[in-house]
Order: structure tokens, then sequence, then C-alpha cells
């Protein structure tokens, strides 16, 4: 499954978040640093969830750049 992820600039790096797996987050220096957290924290929050008994979510959230002109 292809989840969508948020990229954020901080102060201090970057942060990440996943809309369709609330709570699933991570924050590193770097933003190539941060993608490495975010992926093992999907992993993570995914084998959490199918421990639980319960469905993986579906990805729902749809991401695009739109140019304001």
């Amino acid at each position: 499954m292809r989840y969508a992820v948020l990229f954020e600039k901080t102060d201090t790096g970057y942060s990440a978040y996943v809309p369709d797996l609330p709570g699933c987050v991570a924050a590193g220096a770097t933003l190539e640093e941060t993608t490495g957290l975010i992926r093992g924290a999907i992993r993570m929050h995914l084998a959490g969830i199918a421990e639980d008994g319960e469905a993986i979510p579906e990805p729902k959230t749809i991401a695009e750049y739109i140019v304001a002109a």
C-alpha cells in the first residue's frame, strides 16, 4: 500500500506525518533522515495495528501541488 506522507520544514529540521495513520509521525535533522524514520514508523504502526487484530486502513489521502497564480 502507498500512504501519503506530508513533510514540514521546522526550525530544527523536518517533521513528517501520515494523515491516514493517525499518530504515525517522525522528525529528523534532514529530509533524508526524516524520510527513513517515517518509513520505519509506518512499518511499526502497521505491525501494531495488525498485532491488535485490527484491519489495516486503506490509504485515502490524495496529495497534489496546486500552483496559485
